[in-house]
């Protein structure tokens, strides 16, 4: 977009600006006002109030030496003629004898900094009372009124501008990462199912725990990418892929997260108590993923000084399921918990990418499901997630 027509666009998104014409017009009986916008070689209409027939709309341009506002700009000084053709100063001027008109009102209209804008201007063929009322101040008032709102408005677009642009900037990452995502998922699995088909069928005392080392890694880092493509189908829109159906084995699914994680840390204790959960609709392994990533969560940010417990049960018609541990979240930390990345504050390296609890509201809201923290010095940090039977 030009300047001319940002100028015009500018002036356009200010709803005031009509009013105030209508005002100026009411108040001086002059038939034509305008908010033109001046420059060192261009006049153009921004806002027009016609009940002339003038034959000047919006981003209609005049001969800038032809304007009376063309002096304006070098003098700064606002022009009031009542009747023209008696006017000491003006009664010879070109102006008046080529726009054909007798009354005329002009006031600069400067930006915030100083900088000359233009003009709000009114004429009429008709001779007017103009000098002796305040008029002139109180179009001076409109004048100042309108530099602040230009300067808001601008401020406004710019910001705009620079929030699209950063979306923009924001889904082209994404959608870098999801191809990423994508691309290196069939290497990690050639990886994965190489190291399992060594152990099974070619073991090897000597390689073995190298083998089990590759093949650990590989699954970490195909988990890692799972993580990423969730979040990006999150952030894209598309959302978190769902298999919906009756979750036969959700029971099994769940013991056995909590048996694989506290295979990997068998320096924590974590109580279960997982109920009979016939009835209960969803997506078996996206809610085993829930727990899973509810869980990991607890092991690595919660004290650890006491159990990680775990509780999921079918009551009245809606399955319950929650992760609790000792420890507080920091409030400042609570309004980001489930955004993408978020991590507390800690000197203490930490692995994972910060996606965890992202995906685990991702699945919550893919089931139309419920999804709660509550945290206190006294109570700890419990994770709570509902989802209605059948």
């Amino acid at each position: 977009m030009g300047q001319k027509a940002a100028d015009i666009a500018t002036i356009g998104r200010i709803s005031a600006v009509h009013a105030m014409l209508q005002v100026i017009s009411d108040m001086t009986g002059l038939r034509f006002a305008a908010v033109a916008r001046v420059t060192d070689d261009t006049w153009t209409a921004c806002a027009v109030l016609d009940q002339l027939d003038f034959g000047l709309g919006i981003g209609g341009e005049l001969d800038l030496t032809t304007t009376i506002c063309h002096e304006i700009r070098s003098s700064h000084v606002s022009v009031v003629i009542d009747k023209a053709s008696e006017d000491p100063l003006y009664h010879d001027h070109h102006t008046p004898r080529l726009y054909h008109f007798e009354s005329y009102i002009s006031v600069p209209v400067f930006r915030t900094d100083g900088r000359f804008f233009g003009t709000i201007c009114a004429l009429d063929p008709n001779p007017a009372v103009l000098r002796s009322s305040t008029i002139q101040s109180t179009m001076e008032s409109f004048a100042r009124v309108l530099s602040l709102q230009i300067e808001a408005e601008e401020a406004a677009q710019q910001t705009q501008a620079q929030l699209q642009e950063e979306r923009g900037t924001a889904e082209l990452r994404e959608q870098f990462i999801a191809v990423l995502g994508h691309d290196l998922r069939n290497p990690l699995f050639a990886i994965n199912v190489a190291a399992e088909r060594l152990l099974r069928k070619h073991a090897d005392p000597a390689t073995d725990t190298l083998v089990r080392h590759i093949l650990t890694s590989g699954r970490r880092a195909a988990q890692l990418v799972e993580d990423v493509l969730d979040f990006a189908r999150g952030r894209m829109g598309t959302g978190i892929p769902l298999n919906i159906g009756d979750c036969q084995g959700l029971q099994a699914a769940l013991q056995h997260v909590v048996s694989e994680v506290q295979s990997v840390h068998p320096q924590r204790v974590i109580r279960a108590d997982i109920g009979d959960l016939q009835g209960v609709s969803g997506d078996r392994d996206r809610l085993a993923q829930l727990l899973s990533n509810l869980v990991a969560n607890a092991i690595h940010h919660g004290n650890h000084d006491g159990p990680v417990e775990v509780h999921a049960q079918v009551e009245q018609g809606r399955f319950h399921l929650s992760v609790k541990n000792p420890g507080q979240i920091n409030a400042q930390a609570l309004p980001r918990l489930f955004e993408p990345y978020s991590r507390p504050a800690t000197n203490t390296p930490q692995t994972g990418l910060g996606l965890g609890l992202y995906i685990v509201k991702q699945i919550a809201e893919a089931h139309g499901g419920e999804l709660n923290v509550s945290t206190s010095a006294e109570h700890g940090t419990v994770f709570t997630f509902s989802l209605p039977t059948g």
